[in-house]
């Protein structure tokens, strides 16, 4: 009985990926990377920038001790 739900289970799956999923064209995935990407570099160079800021800050602080 468990064999038959798990090979009914993997025969829907199967079903669903090739019949009901829509995949994004290459283009599509192309463009997702690319703002993806771009993204990921911009909240990069924010973090770098805000370590930047407040190691100079603890330092400034840390100074008038």
């Amino acid at each position: 009985m468990a064999k038959n739900k798990l090979t009914e289970y993997f025969r829907e799956s199967y079903e669903e990926l090739v019949h009901k999923v829509t995949w994004p064209t290459w283009s599509e995935l192309q463009n997702s990377a690319v703002v993806v990407s771009i993204a990921s570099l911009i909240i990069a160079l924010v973090v770098f920038m805000m370590d930047i800021t407040f190691e100079n800050i603890l330092k400034f602080f840390y100074g008038l001790f």
